[in-house]
């Protein structure tokens, strides 16, 4: 047992708890979900964390990459994306620091472990719930305050932080022996998936995003421009955001044209029909 990962897997854990969209210290979904959640920055705490920024940031990436068209529809979810960052990207920090592994050990734990510890969650705020409402028909605040706030509050901490401090702490020697045992096809086939893995949600983004075939131009032009024209992403995303505000003016005036057009066209009607009469 390594005491060095005591302070990194345990600020990690905190970092998971307030990442959580029920967690008020961060305004839940505004700077909890939607910022600390989100597997880029979570990369970027965890390194600090670990003190390596830069490998955090490129576990990070390739998380976030995998998860990016990642949906929730209601309370239904296919994998956990803050249990997913922070545990997969703490436990590689934690072994090899390789972006593949982190990617590999964030959907293992995400699509099971952050599953059943999500649902575990939201069935402990029914009984709650149930207590609070209880409370309020009773004109009792002190039991709504306890079961609206503080009981759910430490139910959150403890199936957040708790798990990925544990799985950070005590899961390095696991997972280091898993990686110097299994055979050297099943680290490679691990790679080669952890690799293609981000592609897949880019892909997937891209069939959300790409509404008419025509719009694949501005993907495959910004892929050359960085693949053999060797500008870096800061210099592509200012071309994106002219050639993107160049095309809005060219479509905008066009569909300003027709609705033009049509209440000319309305008004000469207008004018015949009065000649009419």
């Amino acid at each position: 047992m390594d005491t060095g990962l005591l302070l990194p897997a345990l600020l990690t854990g905190i970092f998971c708890y307030l990442g959580a969209i029920e967690t008020p210290w961060l305004f839940g979904m505004t700077g909890g979900f939607y910022i600390v959640g989100r597997p880029l920055v979570a990369g970027l705490l965890v390194g600090i964390a670990f003190g390596d920024v830069q490998a955090g940031i490129l576990c990070g990436l390739a998380v976030q990459a995998v998860f990016i068209a990642n949906l929730t529809t209601g309370g239904a979810t296919n994998s956990e994306i803050t249990y997913a960052a922070y545990g997969g990207i703490g436990l590689a920090l934690a072994t090899t620091k390789d972006p593949a592994v982190a990617v590999t050990l964030a959907i293992l734990i995400g699509q099971t472990f952050g599953l059943i510890f999500y649902n575990s969650r939201m069935a402990a705020y029914s009984f709650w719930n149930t207590r609070a409402q209880t409370a309020a028909e009773k004109n009792d605040d002190r039991g709504i305050v306890l079961n609206h706030v503080v009981y759910p509050q430490i139910t959150t901490f403890l199936l957040r932080a708790v798990p990925v401090f544990l799985a950070i702490f005590l899961g390095k020697g696991l997972v280091n022996w898993l990686l110097s045992n299994v055979p050297q096809v099943v680290t490679d086939i691990i790679s080669v998936l952890g690799g293609v893995l981000p592609a897949l949600g880019i892909a997937m983004l891209m069939s959300i995003v790409v509404k008419e075939k025509a719009h694949l131009i501005f993907f495959f032009a910004g892929f050359v421009l960085m693949a053999f024209a060797g500008l870096n992403m800061i210099a592509l995303v200012f071309i994106a955001a002219l050639v993107a505000y160049i095309v809005f003016l060219a479509t905008g005036n066009a569909s300003n044209a027709q609705p033009k057009a049509a209440n000319q066209s309305a008004d000469s009607t207008v004018f015949e029909d009065d000649d009419l009469f």
